[in-house]
C-alpha cells in the first residue's frame, strides 16, 4: 500500500510530524546459497530489508506477507514464516523521515526460506533489489537493516530469538 491514505497516514493528518509509535514487520529472505534479498529505497538510496507498518487489522505475520509482496513481489505462505527478532531499541529504530515526521518503530523479525513469484522491486518505494552475502552487505544500508541481519545471523548461531 502506498503511504497515502495508509493507517499512520490518516494519524499524520492528525498529529503532523509528532512521534508516532508504530508496530510492523520485517521479512529476511534466505535462498540457498544462504544470501539475503535486500531492497533499496526510493527515497533515501539506502538498501533495506523488506519491512513495513501494520495497517488496521492486521496482525504481524499478514504485516510481513504483504510488505513481502508489495515491496519484492514475493508471495509466502504464513507457516513459512520464522520468527527470529524483535526490533524496537529506540537508538535504532526510530526513524526521521525526510518530511519531518518521526516514527519509533517495533518490528517483529521473520526468516523465510520458501517463496513463490520472481523477486522485482514495486518500483514506488523500492528501485531496485538483489541477493547479497550477509558478510558483505552492500552501502549504504538502512541502520534498522543492519541490526536485523545481525540478529538473523546470531539466531541462526545460538537458536536463540532475539530482542533489541
Amino acid at each position: 500500500m502506498a503511504f497515502e491514505g495508509s493507517y499512520l497516514w490518516r494519524i499524520r493528518q492528525k498529529l503532523g510530524s509528532e512521534l508516532v509509535l508504530m508496530p510492523g514487520a520485517t521479512v529476511l529472505v534466505e535462498n540457498q546459497q544462504g544470501e539475503v534479498l535486500l531492497v533499496r529505497r526510493t527515497d533515501t538510496s539506502e538498501w533495506c530489508v523488506p519491512a513495513g507498518a501494520a495497517e488496521v487489522g492486521d496482525s504481524f505475520a499478514k504485516t510481513a506477507i504483504n510488505e513481502l509482496k508489495e515491496e519484492a513481489g514475493l508471495t509466502v505462505e504464513e507457516r513459512d514464516l520464522v520468527p527470529f527478532g524483535c526490533l524496537s531499541d529506540p537508538g535504532i529504530h526510530t526513524v526521521k523521515y525526510p518530511n519531518g515526521d518521526i516514527t519509533h518503530c517495533f518490528a517483529m523479525c521473520f526468516a523465510v526460506r520458501s517463496w513463490s513469484g520472481v523477486p522485482a522491486p514495486d518500483l514506488e518505494e523500492m528501485s531496485d533489489l538483489a541477493f547479497f552475502n550477509p558478510a558483505e552487505l552492500p552501502i549504504p544500508m538502512y541502520r534498522p537493516a543492519v541490526k536485523v541481519c545481525e540478529m538473523y545471523e546470531m539466531f541462526k548461531s545460538n537458536g536463540q530469538f532475539q530482542v533489541s
